[in-house]
């Protein structure tokens, strides 16, 4: 369960209003961390007199994400993964091949993120394959998320990217790719103690460790 510290006010899912009480906001939180059918993601701030606020619909880039959710249809991809699998292998491993990434961790990724499921939309607006962020796509030149081949190769480069920012340890590369390069820097280049990223790292390094 996640501590929290000093005063506390609380930004609920369903709406932008405070929740004076602690133990409401507290039992709200845990509930949303542990959850895996969250319809959210959830960011933190916490502001000049030490209170905490959670939401949905932050305000500002001064909230940080600290639980970003799977797309709602995953477990409706589920039944398809295999044959899906199937029909991007060529991409994945060229896309691989092309930022040197090992194409064992691009499926592991690519299963975790979106079942294989190309039309994949996240509630926060994370799309395709690897479940590309708009801000990450221009990052990567990436003009139609929707669009498989440019998909793969932008999470595939940014995969790479990570990797190399944080010298080929995998378990922080991933954890960054879930929470953010700079969640992972600012926990002084550990895995995010949220939840969320914890078990994402877990499950990513099982799929891949299973594939090696």
């Amino acid at each position: 369960m996640m501590r929290v510290h000093g005063r506390l006010s609380c930004l609920p899912p369903f709406g932008l209003m405070q929740i004076r009480s602690k133990r409401i906001c507290t039992v709200m939180l845990t509930a949303l961390l542990i959850s895996n059918e969250a319809l959210a993601d959830i960011y933190k701030f916490i502001d000049s007199d030490g209170r905490i606020y959670y939401t949905d619909k932050p305000r500002n880039n001064l909230y940080k994400r600290i639980i970003r959710t799977r797309p709602v249809t995953y477990s409706k991809a589920l039944p398809f993964m295999g044959v899906n699998k199937q029909r991007f292998a060529d991409l994945i491993a060229e896309a691989a091949n092309r930022h040197q990434v090992d194409v064992n961790l691009l499926h592991a990724v690519i299963q975790a993120e979106s079942a294989y499921d190309a039309t994949a939309i996240s509630s926060a607006g994370a799309v395709g394959l690897m479940q590309l962020m708009p801000d990450t796509a221009r990052r990567y030149g990436v003009v139609d998320r929707n669009n498989p081949i440019q998909n793969i190769d932008g999470g595939a480069h940014y995969l790479k990217d990570l990797l190399t920012l944080f010298d080929s340890n995998l378990n922080l590369a991933v954890a960054a790719y879930n929470a953010g390069e700079n969640a992972v820097i600012r926990h002084n280049n550990t895995i995010p103690p949220y939840p969320e990223t914890v078990n994402y790292v877990k499950t990513v390094l099982a799929l891949y460790n299973r594939r090696s």
